[in-house]
């Protein structure tokens, strides 16, 4: 809707567009108005308006009589009230104009923003692309800040390198150890198994002798025996002789 006092030009003339709808009045009774101009909020219609100055001057044409003073009364006021007719309609043509051109303006404007929106958009997604990049090419130089403290917390490497030679020269005197230890084990084993036979071997010879001794103290028993046998059959004889 239009302001009041918005001016435009027609046929060489600035005019004023001044239109006064009320609340009430809804887009159809306001478009009709425009459109046909047969109502209005002050006053006759001017369409009707029109029509009846167009009526009278027309019925008095019409007449027999000589009334050409008459006719060119009302032929003037009908040209009058065409011309103020024909203003509004400029105004309106006018105003239509320039809401066109200002739709045109809106439109132009409109597809621009959306552009600018559409590019907008591209270099957000292409900024999010970046930041997710920086995220990860940040996470890897934590990770690379992370294994060079670890690396710096560690001695030289010349240190490192003593400490190895350190610790293999430790491990080959282990080994040695370790190998001497083994072969002194096994030696071990063997004079303890020598010792063990050894031993087994002493038992078989006392057993023997044990064995070797009971039978030589038996046979002695015997021989006693008999020889008290023999030395009571002798007295037994000299006792009947």
């Amino acid at each position: 809707m239009l302001g009041k006092g918005r001016k435009v030009s027609g046929r060489g003339e600035t005019v004023t567009a001044n239109y006064a709808f009320g609340p009430a009045e809804d887009d159809a009774i306001i478009k009709h108005r425009l459109l046909t101009r047969t109502t209005t909020t002050r006053g006759e219609p001017p369409l009707k308006k029109l029509q009846r100055k167009f009526t009278s001057f027309v019925l008095e044409v019409e007449k027999d009589e000589e009334n050409y003073n008459d006719c060119a009364k009302l032929s003037k006021a009908f040209l009058q009230e065409l011309s103020t007719f024909e203003i509004p309609l400029l105004k309106s043509k006018a105003v239509i104009d320039a809401n066109l051109r200002e739709k045109e303006n809106f439109n132009e404007l409109k597809d621009e923003i959306n552009r600018q929106i559409s590019l907008v958009q591209t270099d957000i997604e292409e900024l999010k692309k970046q930041l997710e990049e920086s995220k990860i090419e940040r996470q890897h130089k934590e990770e690379c800040e992370a294994i060079r403290k670890l690396i710096s917390a560690q001695p030289p490497r010349s240190e490192t390198q003593k400490s190895i030679r350190e610790i293999e020269k430790e491990i080959a005197a282990l080994e040695a150890e370790n190998t001497a230890g083994s072969r002194l084990l096994e030696l071990r084993k063997k004079q303890f198994a020598l010792l063990l036979h050894v031993v087994d071997e002493l038992q078989n010879t006392i057993e023997e002798d044990q064995k070797s001794l009971i039978e030589e103290m038996r046979m002695v028993t015997e021989e006693q025996r008999s020889g008290m046998d023999d030395a009571s059959g002798g007295s037994e004889a000299m006792a009947v002789d």
